[in-house]
């Protein structure tokens, strides 16, 4: 893909192999794996194997996550933006868009993920001309569900996985996005 976004302190660019092992670096640790069904990635190849799903995605559907790095230091952060779901069914959806993030523990409570969120909904609803943008988060991840509803996500539910784990269910319509920022 030839989509590069920038926000005041990110670059958000495609997924390549060459991110690897920063992605590695991330998603090896046990608390970014916190409320991700906990199972941090234990070999690198997990990470290629990511990566090529992310490419065919962008491929696919014309989206796909993004990796997010600095400006000032030029270092990968983790990885924001949207994807369209169309691979399993979550809360009894399938065929929507989806708006998630995961960035790296050393990156956390700096405003990243607010910033690169703000600049993915922007995209999304301006650019995609996207009609509704969701997201689910694990219910007890406080700082995430801060995150979507700061940048105008609407809390819709909590729903159950199959193992009985809560999750939270996030809805944005373009719509409301646009008369949020016209309040701004």
């Amino acid at each position: 893909m030839d989509l590069i976004l920038e926000t005041p302190r990110l670059i958000l660019r495609e997924m390549r192999h060459e991110d690897a092992n920063s992605l590695f670096e991330m998603d090896c640790n046990t608390n970014v794996h916190k409320y991700l069904w906990q199972k941090p990635v234990v070999q690198i190849d997990e990470v290629y194997a990511y990566i090529d799903m992310v490419r065919q995605q962008y491929i696919n559907n014309g989206i796909g996550r993004f990796v997010a790095i600095t400006k000032d230091t030029n270092e990968l952060i983790g990885w924001t933006g949207i994807k369209f779901v169309n691979d399993h069914v979550e809360n009894g959806n399938t065929n929507f868009y989806d708006y998630g993030y995961r960035l790296n523990e050393k990156f956390w409570n700096k405003g990243f993920a607010t910033e690169a969120s703000n600049a993915w909904l922007d995209y999304g609803f301006n650019q995609m001309k996207i009609q509704e943008m969701n997201a689910y988060t694990h219910a007890e991840n406080g700082a995430s569900n801060h995150v979507l509803q700061k940048v105008g996500f609407n809390f819709i539910e909590d729903y159950p996985d199959e193992n009985g784990v809560t999750w939270k269910w996030w809805q944005l319509k373009n719509l409301e996005f646009r008369n949020q920022n016209l309040e701004r």
